[in-house]
């Protein structure tokens, strides 16, 4: 039996992180998180673009997907229950966007838009007790980018 897995080196690699500013409290521990890790893990190729909210992210990866500029990209943002129906409408056309564009385009792309009931759940999944959405975020892209590269090598 043949396994292949992607190693946990990022030397060499351009990351691109998409960043949703709305909820920045929440977001910019996210983005820490992320960049830490990325550093963590030999990525020294970091680009941050700032968007102004959860719904702008899959459009701006999607461009930097085109680009071929990037080895992958990770998509963060934080959209947190309010009391009415655009919290639904955000959370899934958010979801869809950087999931078409992951399945459409030639790089990985990790989905860290937090979607939460409260502002204490979006904190938890950003640095509390539960993790850091950002840095799971960058220890996959790394980990999916070297699988895809491993594949290639492999079958193509």
């Amino acid at each position: 039996m043949r396994e292949i897995n992607g190693k946990l080196d990022g030397k060499g690699l351009k990351i691109a992180i998409v960043v949703a500013k709305f909820n920045e409290l929440v977001t910019n521990k996210l983005l820490d998180g992320a960049t830490s890790k990325l550093k963590q893990l030999n990525v020294s190729d970091i680009t941050v673009v700032k968007v102004p909210g959860a719904m702008e992210v899959p459009r701006i990866v999607k461009m930097l997907s085109k680009s071929n500029s990037f080895d992958g990209i990770i998509a963060l943002g934080a959209v947190i229950k309010g009391e009415t129906a655009h919290f639904d409408y955000v959370c899934a056309e958010s979801a869809a966007g950087v999931s078409q564009v992951s399945l459409q385009g030639d790089v990985p792309v990790m989905y860290g838009i937090l979607t939460t009931e409260n502002m204490s759940q979006a904190l938890n999944r950003a640095g509390g007790k539960a993790g850091n959405k950002g840095s799971e975020c960058s220890v996959d892209v790394v980990e999916m980018v070297n699988t895809e590269r491993a594949l290639q090598k492999e079958f193509y």
